[in-house]
Parts: C-alpha cells; structure tokens; sequence
C-alpha cells in the first residue's frame, strides 16, 4: 500500500495533523497507524468492585488508542509558552500562541462549546503566591473535562474516519528510507509513504529511542518528573480553583534549591492508576458534568530530575522508583501527610478515620521508603509553602499518592519545520521530547500538517 503521508500515532499531535491536512490538501492519500483501539473500544478493565487494580493489559487503554494519553486525561489546554513544552523555540513564540488559539478553536466547533476558559492574567494570587515565595505561571487554561474532552475526541473521529484511513490495534515496528521515501512495518505487512510523521507520545519513548538509533537521529538526554499526588478537601483550594481552575505554581526548595511544581489540578476529581510500560502509577481526572464530581481536589508534586553524563536514562531513573512503590504495595501506595511527618507507615483504619475519602483504591504504606530523601524533602517543603497561601494542605488528614512519574522522551534533533535531518520525516508532540502537553502536541500537529500541505 502506498500513500501520500502516513502517521504514526493517533494521539493529539496526529489527529490535529490528519485534521488540517484534510482541509488543506483533501487529495492526499493519508493512513494513520495507531497501536491501541479505537475510541469506543478502549475500556479499562478496573471497576473497583470485582477488578481492583492494574492487570497489566497488553496494550493499556488509558495510555493508548485513538486520543492517546490524553483521552482520559482531564482535558485541559494551556495556552502559554511558559509551560508544556519547548515548541516555541522551533517555531517561535507568537506562531506557537497562534498555533495554540486554532486549536482551542477547533475543540469549541467539536463539542467543547459553552466550556470556560481560566486566566492567570491580573489575578490577585500572583502577588500572594510571590509574598510567599512562590511562582504562579502565566497562562490561559480551556477546561473541556474528561466527559467534553472524550465528546470533542467522538466527533474529530466522526469528521475524519472517511477522509483518513485509521488503522488499529496496528504498532508499527519499524520504519526504514526507501529511495522515495519510508516504509512503514507492521505485522500485517509493510505500508510506503512519501512522507511520515511520528506522533507516539511518552508511551512511544522505548519505540521512539530503537527507531532513532535505526535511523541515525540525534537524540540529547532530557528529564524525568518524579513526585506524589495529593487528595484533599476541595474547599481548601477553591478559592484559588474557582478562579484559576488549574494553578501551575513553582517552588525553590531551601534545602536543596530544586524546583518543586504544582501539575494536573483536578477540582473535584478523581485519583486513578495509569500503566506505563508495565509499571503502575498515579494520576488523576476531573469532569465538567456536576454528577460525576467529588468532594475533593487532586494535584501532583513533581520535581524535576536532569542527568548530565555519564548517565542517560531518566525515564529508567523515573522507572525503578515506579517498580519499587509497585513492589512494595503491589501498585500505587498512599499516605497521609501526618504519617509521613511522623515517620510511620499508614494503615487503613487511620485512612478511613480521617476527613478524607480516599477516591482511589491503593495500599497504605510508606512513601519514604520508596521516594529518594532529596525529591521527598523537596515535596514536604512545598507542601507546607502551599499550606500559606491554602490553609489546610499541610492537615494531617491529607492524602499523598506514590508514584506520580512523568515520563519525557529523549529530546529529538528537530529542525524548524520539526523535521528530522531525513526529509519528509517529522517528529511531533510529545514522542519528540520538544511538547509536554495537550495544546503543545495538538498545534505541533497543526503546524506539521501545514509545512507538508505548502
């Protein structure tokens, strides 16, 4: 089979790619290969009732199938150079904002229609976060909810299944140079293409590393994110929440000066697992439909690892840690802050004594037997820090889920067309190391379909 342009991967950056490049140029013949299922066959096999945990699925359908990683996610998009991403650096700063609009555009004219969109911008909680040395980040915020986002997701597929020929339950290989350009491998065969475009998100990095090393493409050592998600009552951040919805705030540690950050703020939401490789870890979602919502918020605190030499691999740094929290409680484990302080493991009668229902069913145990003392100190410090300007972080009663890791691909040699020293080659969204989030990959996706389209 050949065609004009074949993508691989149908997370954000590839359903943004195919979606412009069938406005653009609707005679090109274009195939998406995509590893996972479709949308309406990705089910997660944990209930909470007779299936309680991960049972490591081959191909995990939170991580993969059509929507990527982000299809359950929470469904926000930032719109801001600040954060998610170094996109700006290959295609400059006011072109990547640009970039970010159109598909805040796109999801409004696909179901996200009547959702709010949050700003940071002349808000009062910059000053009091900097008062109390910490950094609020600058951005403007669409909160879809993981029930708009899943409905925007249904109707991109409705618009493109008959425009582009979408293969699932189809991973790809390898991917070889042809005389004319590439050849696509799966089991089912080979598929030729005169252009390609790589989308595989943070689940792709193992692929996305062989196939760099098959192809000769640089690649440079990026970061690993390694921290807890915290569970507390919602009224503790609403003040902040109401306004802002998601907070992305900063903080330098005393101790060691490393940076620790708020991320994925759920008001509302839910803690949930995410199986990455194999190995399980936390999460957590927040719906726009009143009906599914909860008393309590969730957030992550990550701090951010970077290796320089000898050493390369920071997503199997971020690994072992993963596996030794899975080991230890047989999958994500969770504390609460006052136990932690205190030095001794939780167990379940002082979890369900507490103020706090836990919306996550994990093992009790003990974070700073799993957690480096440098990242644990790091997320403590910040969570008294947090505790000034939300009174009531730092309760004995609140929740902290172990481990939340994010994952980042090796940073890929890229050009300003993110293209690869190959041409007609492109690396995009989060796979490439350059996007770290929904709005970042989605306009990548955009900005690689118009390069092509010409």
């Amino acid at each position: 089979m050949k065609y004009d342009v074949i993508i691989i991967g149908a997370g954000p950056g590839g359903i943004y790619t195919a979606y412009e490049l069938t406005r653009k140029r609707a005679d090109l013949k274009i195939a998406v290969f995509e590893a996972g299922h479709a949308l309406d066959k990705r089910r997660c096999p944990i209930d909470g009732d007779k299936v309680k945990s991960c049972v490591k699925c081959p191909c995990c359908s939170i991580m993969s199938g059509f929507g990527g990683a982000g299809a359950f996610s929470d469904g926000k998009y930032n719109i801001t150079n600040d954060f998610g991403g170094t996109l700006h650096e290959h295609v400059g700063k006011k072109k990547a904002i640009e970039l970010m609009h159109y598909v805040d555009e796109i999801n409004m004219k696909y179901g996200g229609e009547g959702t709010k969109l949050y700003s940071t911008a002349g808000t009062q909680f910059k000053k009091l976060c900097l008062q109390n040395n910490l950094n609020l980040l600058d951005a403007s915020v669409r909160h879809l909810g993981t029930d708009i986002n899943y409905v925007v997701l249904e109707n991109l597929y409705a618009e493109l299944k008959d425009k582009v020929e979408f293969h699932f339950d189809t991973p790809v290989r390898a991917v070889e140079r042809t005389q004319d350009g590439y050849r696509v491998i799966c089991e089912n065969g080979a598929y030729e293409c005169d252009k390609c475009v790589i989308s595989v998100g943070r689940s792709g990095s193992k692929w996305m590393e062989k196939v760099c090393e098959e192809l000769a493409i640089r690649t440079k050592s990026n970061r690993v994110d390694i921290g807890v998600r915290v569970e507390l009552p919602a009224v503790i951040f609403s003040h902040l929440t109401d306004e802002l919805y998601e907070s992305k705030i900063v903080y330098r540690t005393e101790k060691f000066e490393d940076s620790v950050r708020t991320f994925c703020m759920n008001p509302h939401g839910i803690v949930v697992n995410e199986n990455t490789n194999g190995i399980v870890t936390v999460n957590g979602h927040s719906y726009e439909g009143a009906e599914k919502q909860t008393e309590n918020t969730n957030f992550a605190l990550l701090v951010a690892k970077h290796f320089s030499e000898p050493f390369k691999d920071s997503n199997g740094y971020g690994e072992s840690i993963a596996r030794l929290s899975n080991m230890l409680g047989g999958g994500v484990i969770v504390q609460r802050f006052g136990d932690l302080v205190r030095g001794r493991r939780s167990n379940a009668k002082r979890i369900e004594e507490g103020i706090i229902e836990p919306t996550l069913a994990a093992t009790p145990g003990d974070l700073s037997l799993v957690l480096p003392k440098r990242i644990l100190d790091g997320i403590m410090e910040m969570i008294y820090a947090l505790d000034k300007i939300a009174p009531g972080t730092a309760n004995d009663d609140t929740l902290l889920y172990g481990v939340e890791v994010k994952f980042y691909n090796m940073e890929v040699e890229i050009d300003g067309h993110l293209e690869t020293a190959h041409k007609g080659l492109y690396i995009i969204g989060d796979g490439s190391g350059v996007t770290h989030s929904l709005s970042h990959a989605s306009a990548s996706g955009v900005f690689v379909a118009r390069e092509i389209a010409g």
